[in-house]
């Protein structure tokens, strides 16, 4: 099959890109609104982009008139977010944030989740997140219905047993991530295998 995505209409893009661009991590992003009142919102076009300088990606789309949602004006404003990971422990609760609460409703005591205070910037992280990740807005990119947000991360928070004595490496029987396949479809990384190049062939490179 092919598909033309200069005359096929957004809902089959969309249909067709996060199907196949799978599994993508969720963003359980936290900010604060004018007024203090702290906001939570997941999303899936998410991911890390850049070591040097730390970078991370938001991609928030308009509400369906055309407005922005409340994360993206919370964004703007102070140009500060808290990218919260998520796990089976909290897969619900990330579920339930994206309900189209009133803008003065706290969706992480909503949730049943936690608020704990940030090191470097005002809106707080979501305390029961395996990793929470501080963020300062380094730009943003807008399109006619979608704002690209690239947030430099400036505080990261991990979960003990998350990592190795060392704090170097992941332990994988600890923190296993879900992720956004399609739809209301999701998966949990429980099942992760190791691979490594073929000796052959790197031997071939002279590395």
């Amino acid at each position: 099959m092919e598909f033309d995505f200069e005359a096929l209409p957004p809902k089959d893009r969309y249909r067709l890109l996060c199907s196949f661009v799978a599994p993508r991590p969720i963003a359980l992003v936290t900010t604060n609104s004018e007024n203090g009142t702290p906001n939570a919102a997941p999303m899936s076009f998410f991911n890390v982009f850049s070591q040097d300088p730390p970078i991370v990606i938001l991609g928030i789309q308009a509400r369906p008139d055309g407005t922005e949602k409340e994360t993206m004006r919370n964004i703007r404003r102070s140009s500060e977010f808290v990218v919260n990971l998520c796990d089976m422990a909290i897969a619900q609760q990330m579920v339930d944030c994206g309900i189209s609460f009133p803008d003065d409703v706290d969706e992480v005591a909503q949730t049943g989740l936690s608020h704990v205070p940030s090191l470097k910037i005002a809106p707080g992280r979501v305390a029961e997140a395996p990793a929470s990740m501080e963020c300062r807005v380094s730009q943003i990119i807008d399109y006619p219905r979608r704002a690209i947000v690239l947030g430099e991360v400036v505080q990261m928070h991990v979960r003990d047993n998350c990592l190795d004595a060392a704090g170097r490496y992941v332990r994988p029987e600890a923190y296993q991530p879900v992720a956004r396949l399609h739809a209301d479809n999701y998966i949990v990384s429980d099942r992760q295998f190791v691979l490594t190049a073929t000796e052959t062939l790197t031997a071939a490179t002279g590395s």
